[in-house]
């Protein structure tokens, strides 16, 4: 059933057509050439993205042959999402806490979600650690009564000893011998490539770090960017569904977030988020973001018209009423600020991922 989905979206796919109308701000749809534009952009302002041609055969002709798709390698996932769920009853556990000080006052404190568990994934959770005692003046001095500061041969411990009495390493056949410590290095299998089966698994308090392939490619259908996810675990062994799963917060996983097969390659599978709601929720965050570039352009605008006024030639106290007072735009108002770009279109993309997949890094442009 799964294969016979996966063909009519390929056959629906080939017969939509191509959008050729600029329709970002009032649909949250983008063309294929805003698409280059924004991957431009985005490789551009974070190389970290680079763009890639694919298979060859796979290629789509609406798109440059050398930038059929966006890809970061290495993005890393520190935890589960479902470290990051609340149950009902951890949201109603709380609990006092009092801190006091050598003073007798104390701080009270309520801890939330105090019937949660811990994860054992997170290098944060070292368990308990029990309080180191506080020597007091008898107890130290009953700990220091033994220590001498004379070594057995007499000499005192600052006295340097005579160099004659050091032995020499090749007397004692010091170099010869094994050190116990020393790991036994790891041989290679033909070919000089190391076997994942002879890396140690991390455990412990290691923190064990997932990484991820993320591409971001243009889907015809919906007019929107479409991003795919490929998992390895630490030792770059990549992931079956049911982990990458373990990633993605449980409102999207198996329901918008599915194993599908990737575009520009011929065998590769990959977890892919479903475009069909991209754009409308893309045309609401747009707006908003565009509210405030608007904003911030005519007040900009207004402080430059302000300067030239100051630089500008001498008005006389007659002649004809000012532009506004006739009702007439001045020129700062007649001029329609552009707004939102859509090469900004791919770091807001990543931001609404970011909530998709709230445990991978794939959202680079926090800084911008």
């Amino acid at each position: 059933m799964h294969a016979i989905q996966q063909q009519y979206w390929a056959v629906r796919d080939y017969l939509s057509p191509v959008l050729k109308e600029s329709k970002f701000k009032e649909h949250g749809r983008i063309t294929p050439e805003e698409f280059v534009a924004a991957g431009d952009f985005l490789s551009y302002k974070f190389p970290v993205w680079t763009w890639e041609k694919g298979d060859a055969s796979k290629a789509r002709d609406y798109l440059p042959a050398e930038k059929q798709y966006l890809v970061t390698r290495g993005v890393p996932c520190l935890r589960r999402a479902t470290s990051l769920a609340y149950t009902d009853a951890d949201e109603d556990a709380e609990r006092l806490l009092s801190f006091g000080d050598s003073s007798g006052a104390a701080d009270e404190w309520v801890e939330t979600h105090a019937g949660r568990g811990a994860t054992v994934d997170s290098a944060a959770n070292l368990g308990e650690i029990d309080d180191i005692p506080d020597l007091d003046g008898d107890g130290l001095a009953s700990a220091m009564a033994d220590v001498s500061i004379v070594s057995e041969t007499g000499a005192t411990v600052g006295e340097t000893p005579d160099l004659d009495d050091i032995p020499d390493m090749e007397e004692e056949g010091l170099e010869d011998g094994e050190d116990e410590a020393t790991m036994a290095p790891v041989v290679p299998k033909a070919g000089g490539v190391i076997d994942a089966s002879q890396i140690g698994v991390a455990n412990g308090n290691l923190l064990q770090v997932r990484t991820y392939d993320v591409m971001i490619t243009y889907d015809k259908y919906y007019q929107t960017p479409r991003i795919w996810l490929l998992g390895y675990d630490e030792n770059r062994t990549p992931l079956t569904p049911s982990q990458i799963f373990q990633d993605i917060s449980a409102d999207h996983a198996l329901k918008t977030v599915t194993i599908e097969a990737f575009p520009h390659s011929s065998t590769l599978q990959a977890a892919s988020v479903h475009p069909c709601k991209h754009a409308s929720v893309m045309k609401k965050v747009i707006e908003r973001m565009n509210a405030g570039v608007v904003e911030e352009q005519l007040a900009a605008r207004k402080n430059s018209g302000k300067h030239q006024d100051k630089d500008g030639k001498k008005k006389w106290g007659f002649g004809r009423k000012g532009a506004k007072e006739e009702g007439v735009k001045s020129p700062v108002e007649e001029e329609e600020v552009e707004g939102m770009r859509v090469d900004f279109y791919l770091v807001v993309f990543l931001k609404f991922i970011a909530s998709i997949v709230p445990t991978i890094e794939v959202d680079s442009t926090t800084a911008f």
